[in-house]
């Protein structure tokens, strides 16, 4: 898939995102100020920032977990604010630790995504992910008898079972074994050249660099820098031909010493 392609409508458009957290003192924490950004249909773009730089209020804002405070969030062409039911139909959402209904199976958790989003024929494409995960001798066992990586596998399975038009991951890798981490990055490769839009958060910059398009560094509420990983390297360090990680650090100067990458 081409995420530059021309005339091809956004999977996500975001507009002025900004979101303050009330405090104790008189001015309130600015989480986000004045995100603007746009994913294209396949396309795999990459999140990424210090601690407390605004990624994952960014993501559950755009997931509709939490209330947009200013600024707009447009999903496939639905107005999130206005048209919420419509816009979440086409997102699914896979958090940093999942946590399944315990009473549930695996294979009933799927069952209820397969309802939530309408689906008929679902059984086939579920089997065919539990296959992918290693997940099949685990059809039916209890949410709350999964292992945290079980738990990171099942979210995945979940997030891809409805294709659907928007996926966003925050640190989808967490827990997972070495050949469950290969599986999984395999899985968000073919989604998006199904043509899912994917924003995938993480601290593990080696993933980001490996698997995305374009990179969208925060700090402190802001975006830095969105676009390629050369136009980060002609912009943030000219002349320069190192990885992301260096590209990291230097948008981030001031906390590079502190940065969890």
């Amino acid at each position: 898939m081409d995420p530059a392609a021309p005339n091809r409508p956004s999977a996500l458009s975001v507009a002025g995102l900004s979101k303050t957290y009330e405090s104790g003192g008189e001015h309130g924490v600015q989480a986000l100020s004045e995100l603007s950004l746009e994913v294209a249909p396949g396309e795999i773009l990459g999140l990424v920032g210090p601690n407390g730089a605004g990624k994952t209020t960014a993501l559950r804002t755009i997931a509709g977990i939490l209330p947009i405070q200013r600024g707009a969030i447009s999903i496939c062409g639905h107005d999130l604010a206005r048209a919420e039911r419509d816009a979440k139909r086409c997102l699914a959402w896979v958090g940093d630790d999942p946590q399944p209904f315990e009473t549930l199976t695996v294979e009933e958790h799927l069952e209820f995504t397969a309802a939530l989003y309408g689906m008929r024929d679902w059984r086939a494409r579920a089997g065919e992910l539990l296959a992918r995960a290693e997940l099949e001798s685990k059809r039916d066992a209890l949410g709350g008898e999964l292992s945290r990586g079980m738990r990171q596998k099942l979210a995945l399975c979940c997030a891809w079972l409805p294709r659907p038009a928007l996926v966003l991951l925050d640190e989808p890798l967490t827990g997972l074994d070495p050949r469950g981490i290969q599986r999984a990055k395999d899985s968000i490769r073919a989604q998006a050249a199904e043509g899912t839009a994917v924003i995938l958060s993480s601290h593990l910059l080696e993933l980001v660099e490996e698997l995305a398009q374009r990179i969208l560094i925060l700090d402190r509420g802001r975006s830095v820098f969105l676009g390629t990983l050369q136009e980060a390297r002609e912009r943030l360090a000219p002349g320069a031909q190192g990885s992301l990680r260096d590209v990291f650090f230097a948008a981030t100067a001031d906390d590079a010493s502190g940065a969890d990458a």
